[in-house]
């Protein structure tokens, strides 16, 4: 006979104690030990793997052949994940409610051509999937849906359909009988993915898995769950704008410099092959406050508009707001102008937005940023074929960044005339652009007479 016992589980961690600790011996944090209710099994009832022909390899038996990857049949996320989905994989996806993480699963469930798809939703039913279905315009006959929370009722389904790719939505709604702990709970999270993960190795069968993000920002679920998969990917975006952007914080068969960047459409997410198109607004000529840097984000390259307003402090303490920036770099940034260039701006409101609502924080963004806030304090546009890209250090000098050579072409292929950049990469550029002309800065001073020469 199973019994029944309490044990309590760190959420952060993983860890396991038999009683309830303040503070866990393991990660060290705080408060972050829960009570659950498990149910031990009984030898019989183990899955034992023992019958397996399991022996140490030399490194020389061990082949290098490449991971067998499966096109998803969306070009981003194969960027993402290196080329695609590697056989035998768990992928784990994570975001915010309503961001689209579903959205992208079922797009990308219906897109795959030449593999049988399951996927197994535990908080829709298989109507509400066909809705959303049709919304998106898409149909494949080799995808499979179904509605179950129950893990060993999935597992019949598997065993009876065979499928080339398993998608879960979402792991914390999945439940194993032989525990007793409510769905969502850290021993059930940690049992489920266990299991999906021998399946995935055993049968060389990709799994997706779909996450939900907690109130600060985390992968619910025991920590040990971003350990035992393959690949962590964290689906972001404001719900105020459009894009949607896809980024890996772990991947065992790939870079994690990568990012795919989406649109959400009401037909659904659309992908976004050039970002620098859709954040930089073509009507700006004649609009002051606005600058054009560019930066990278992984290893892509694109160009943003950075939009700033500088204004007259009406309640005696100046405001510092930043949008998609970091508002301290921001009020480092304003220091550097008032201390070596001489600008006062100390009684003047100073508002900053990166536009499109993304998030940025590449240190080459920091030119564009001040001559953005110096072109809305002269009320003065910035020509609109000028683009830049450099550090500024607190003395005021002007620093590199690095991969200026892929922010060149970038800003070439824009049409771009002129690109500010620092003076300190001396013949380091081994590839000039010919429609393109650097201009080579070595302090903020001498940016801003090239810009402003007539304002101060």
């Amino acid at each position: 006979m199973a019994k029944s016992k309490i044990v309590y589980y760190c959420r952060n961690c993983g860890a396991e104690a038999p009683k309830w600790l303040g503070r866990c011996p393991s990660c060290g944090q705080w408060n972050t030990y829960v009570e659950e209710v498990v149910r031990t099994k009984t030898p019989s009832e183990h899955h034992s793997n023992r019958d397996k022909d399991s022996r140490p390899l030399k490194l020389t038996e061990i082949s290098s052949a490449g991971e067998e990857r499966l096109n998803t049949g969306i070009g981003e996320f194969n960027r993402v994940l290196g080329g695609g989905l590697v056989k035998g994989s768990v992928v784990l996806l994570g975001g915010e409610p309503g961001i689209g993480k579903s959205t992208l699963a079922l797009q990308m469930a219906l897109s795959l051509d030449g593999e049988q798809v399951l996927y197994v939703s535990g908080e829709e039913s298989n109507r509400q999937i066909k809705i959303r279905a049709e919304r998106l315009g898409l149909a494949n006959e080799n995808c499979y849906f179904l509605s179950e929370t129950s893990l060993d009722a999935v597992f019949n389904q598997i065993t009876n359909l065979r499928p080339g790719l398993i998608i879960i939505d979402s792991v914390q709604t999945l439940q194993d009988d032989s525990l007793d702990s409510s769905p969502g709970s850290i021993s059930q999270v940690r049992e489920c993915a266990a299991r999906l993960l021998r399946l995935a190795k055993e049968t060389s069968t990709p799994v997706i898995l779909i996450g939900h993000i907690t109130k600060d920002g985390t992968l619910a679920g025991p920590k040990v769950l971003e350990h035992i998969v393959d690949t962590v990917l964290i689906f972001e975006g404001d719900h105020h704008y459009v894009y949607r952007i896809l980024r890996p914080v772990k991947n065992r068969f790939g870079t994690t410099a990568e990012l795919g960047i989406f649109e959400m459409l009401q037909s659904g997410l659309r992908e976004v092959v050039n970002p620098s198109e859709i954040l930089i607004n073509k009507n700006n000529e004649g609009l002051s406050g606005i600058a054009i840097g560019a930066t990278i984000d992984g290893i892509r390259p694109f160009l943003i508009e950075v939009q700033a307003l500088v204004s007259t402090a009406a309640y005696g303490m100046p405001q510092r707001i930043a949008t998609g920036y970091d508002v301290r770099r921001l009020n480092m940034l304003l220091a550097v102008l008032e201390k070596r260039a001489g600008f006062k701006l100390a009684t003047r409101d100073v508002f900053l937005n990166i536009a499109g609502g993304i998030k940025i924080n590449d240190p080459g963004l920091d030119l564009a940023v001040i001559i953005a806030v110096l072109s809305s304090n002269f009320d003065k546009p910035v020509h609109k074929n000028i683009c830049m890209s450099a550090e500024i250090g607190l003395s005021g000098e002007i620093r590199t960044v690095s991969r200026i050579e892929q922010r060149i072409r970038e800003a070439a292929k824009l049409g771009y005339k002129k690109i500010l950049i620092s003076s300190g990469y001396e013949n380091k550029i081994t590839i000039p652009e010919k429609n393109i002309t650097i201009v080579s800065v070595s302090k903020v001073e001498e940016a801003l007479k090239y810009l402003f020469a007539s304002e101060r």
